[in-house]
């Protein structure tokens, strides 16, 4: 089999890999389940080639990512559920209802006419996914339709700490401004130094977790997006690290065999490299 730019080529490969005694044996042994996490770090790598500029990974990682796609479909067509064209149909179904303003007709095309569409239209898919539940004999209440229920829960943490109160806010539950947020951080921290002192485990990761969501509203305020700063924070202490770790092989040494007091020592040089 030669490799092609047609996707049907990735999707005959799928089959192939997933294909009873001729297939490879670690494919055959996949679900949903042991592939999802797959799927989240391949996303992830897609964004670090976008951050990094390189193009190069990118259109590799994007391929990797494609392929995530291509094998939970195979894997649902498996199951008689539904296969990799039904997932283009549905999301090209879903971006021209969306779009009414660009694919519908003149009068929808107004400029304008897009203000407060992409929520209405929503809605409505959201009502007609529950009536469609009901209609297979599912639980409405299964598929979330609180107001905040439209955040995904497998999104990384901070982020979903972003959307859900981004989403709370839209109907005026929100902090006015970003100063009285800095008093609730400082609330929030007192409230787990109190539960240090007390030993209290549950209540320190409960009130960690508080500290978090309220630095992530300050963030809101501030536009400032708290996964980007963390992601720029992590890269930094990164290139830190590795001053430390250069220095160190340079003289002969490695890490493990200097004290904490010489390590920060070059960490401040690190900082002073990078100015």
């Amino acid at each position: 089999m030669l490799p092609a730019k047609d996707i049907s080529r990735l999707i005959e490969i799928m089959a192939a890999l997933r294909t009873p005694v001729t297939g490879c044996p670690w494919d055959l042994e996949q679900d949903f389940a042991s592939i999802a996490p797959y799927t989240l770090e391949e996303a992830y790598e897609v964004a670090d080639a976008i951050e990094r500029g390189d193009m190069d990974d990118l259109r590799d990682e994007l391929g990797d990512l494609l392929l995530l796609v291509v094998y939970h479909a195979r894997m649902a067509e498996e199951a008689g559920d539904f296969a990799f064209g039904d997932v283009v149909e549905a999301i090209t179904k879903k971006m021209i209802r969306r779009h009414p303003h660009v694919f519908g007709d003149a009068e929808a095309r107004a400029a304008g006419s897009a203000k407060g569409m992409w929520d209405a239209i929503k809605a409505e898919e959201k009502a007609q996914k529950r009536a469609a539940r009901t209609a297979r004999g599912l639980p409405a209440e299964d598929h979330g339709h609180g107001f905040l229920d439209s955040v995904p829960v497998a999104l990384p943490a901070l982020v979903r700490a972003r959307k859900l109160q981004d989403r709370a806010a839209k109907v005026g539950f929100d902090w006015k401004e970003a100063a009285p947020i800095l008093d609730k951080i400082e609330e929030e921290i007192a409230e787990l130094r109190q539960a240090i002192a007390e030993g209290d485990k549950a209540a320190m990761s409960d009130e960690f977790g508080d500290v978090l969501f309220a630095l992530v509203n300050f963030g809101r305020h501030v536009d400032v997006e708290a996964e980007t700063a963390l992601q720029g924070t992590n890269a930094k202490f990164r290139r830190r690290f590795h001053f430390i770790e250069r220095e160190l092989a340079a003289s002969g040494r490695r890490l493990g065999e200097v004290t904490l007091e010489e390590m920060e020592a070059l960490w401040q040089r690190a900082k002073g490299v990078e100015g």
